[in-house]
């Protein structure tokens, strides 16, 4: 650090009402130290076996469905009840990481999916199995968020965009790893293997955790916990930078809370429910696809570990999309490309509803849409921060992504339903392909201005 540097954080010591303002230039403005680095790479790999942990059942679902002799509709539970956890975790649960840490709740939440996983493997029973897959989405639904903002405040200006989205992309990539896990580990010991080997790596995580991952200084800062002060001055020695004397000022606590009234205001009413009808449509479908996929592909007649590989490709493809939309959202209009991305998964859909073909087709086929509903999916996160001003941006996005929720909640069991009423695979498959349009009519309707900067 330089001496310029130095005398300036030292000479904001005398006015705490800057040091909240200096803290977060400092890590703004500054290169990515080490420790910062550490975080995002641990957020990064926490995402990866969360996506294990919520996606095993995906596909073990099969071997579910014959032991315990489960219909559809049963295992559509299954699916639908993780879900349910993970919007719990999300917006009851997480808030909570502002009062306790970030840190503690990863611990907390890391812990109730360790031991939710390692239980699961050694049950026979499907309403235990309810019960543990609820207990999983839980801790899922509360990391998700606190990850997201653990990687945001330990990262600077420059690199905060890619680090969100690194961080991001752990998630398919843990699904893509499963997939070839459990081709090769049920086959062989069964399907309480591979729950077995989630749970040891979500345990295995809790360590790492209390080690290398403090808490940031913008929690540090403004909720000044405990020793506050002496753990601030840590994580700065260890950023390379000089320490402070004496604690900002805290936040008055006493700020307006953000009414959610706000988003219907004149302005905002139409792009909101719009934005909510596209995040829940695409949600519905997105998460159906993620848990059904491999069933469908052994029902159809396709060996399981080909079927497990059908999963693979979808959620290679989701990592390809989820990669592609940040790229292509720097030359053309947001919204459209979101369009652009539904209306090409839902004309796949129906490609794969009414063709007949062989197994590279059929892959291929799966590739893309998981390209196309993924990528367009997660356009609609940077779609509602355009949409929504600083002010209301948080509460916002929440929300809609909340809304989505309820999307993913129904989605897989309404198609265990319709499965179990005789519609046919092609038919569900088309049943299921409209929800995509209508979320790509609904990001192109809403209005271009706020996608100027695109």
């Amino acid at each position: 650090m330089t001496q310029e540097s130095q005398n300036t954080s030292m000479s904001k010591q005398d006015n705490p009402d800057e040091n909240q303002n200096h803290l977060h230039r400092l890590v703004a403005d500054s290169p990515m130290s080490t420790i910062q680095v550490i975080v995002v790479v641990m957020c990064f790999i926490l995402n990866m076996i969360d996506g294990m942990d919520i996606l095993v059942v995906s596909f073990t679902a099969t071997k579910l469905e014959t032991e315990w002799g489960l219909s559809k509709t049963e295992l559509g539970y299954i699916f639908s009840v993780g879900l349910i956890g993970m919007m719990i975790g999300c917006l009851l649960l997480a808030p909570i990481a502002d009062k306790i840490g970030r840190a503690k709740m990863i611990m907390f939440s890391m812990s109730l999916v360790a031991i939710s996983m390692l239980t699961t493997a050694v049950i026979d029973s499907y309403g235990l199995m309810l019960i543990l897959r609820l207990m999983t989405g839980i801790g899922i639904g509360c990391l998700l968020p606190t990850m997201a903002a653990m990687a945001t405040e330990f990262s600077n200006d420059k690199r905060r965009d890619f680090n969100v989205a690194f961080f991001q992309a752990g998630w398919p990539i843990g699904a893509i790893l499963t997939g070839l896990f459990v081709s090769w580990v049920v086959p062989l010991y069964g399907w309480r293997a591979a729950y077995l080997t989630a749970g040891c790596f979500s345990l295995a995580m809790i360590p790492l955790i209390y080690f290398f991952m403090p808490e940031s200084l913008e929690f540090l800062a403004k909720k000044q916990p405990k020793n506050a002060l002496k753990m601030i001055n840590i994580l700065l020695k260890s950023m390379g930078h000089a320490a402070l004397e004496i604690l900002p000022e805290k936040p008055n606590k006493k700020t307006a809370s953000i009414q959610v009234t706000a988003l219907f205001s004149n302005n905002l009413k139409l792009s909101t429910l719009l934005l909510w009808s596209g995040v829940f449509f695409s949600f519905m479908t997105l998460y159906t696809l993620i848990s059904w996929i491999p069933n469908i592909a052994t029902t159809t007649g396709m060996p399981f570990e080909l079927a497990t590989y059908a999963g693979t490709v979808l959620n290679l493809g989701a990592f390809a999309g989820t990669v592609g939309i940040g790229y292509l959202a720097a030359h053309m209009g947001l919204n459209r490309l979101i369009f652009l991305y539904m209306t090409g998964g839902f004309i796949l859909m129906s490609l794969y509803a009414n063709l007949n073909m062989g197994y590279f087709i059929m892959f291929l086929l799966i590739l893309l849409i998981g390209f196309t509903v993924q990528g367009g999916m997660t356009g609609f996160y940077p779609a509602a921060a355009r949409v929504y001003p600083l002010n209301i941006r948080t509460t916002g996005i929440g929300w809609a992504m909340g809304i989505g929720r309820t999307g993913a909640i129904a989605g897989p069991a309404l198609f265990g339903i319709i499965f179990d009423a005789g519609v046919s695979i092609q038919m569900l498959f088309i049943i299921f392909s409209v929800p995509l349009f209508i979320a790509g009519i609904s990001a192109f309707l809403i209005p271009s201005s706020f996608f100027k900067n695109n």
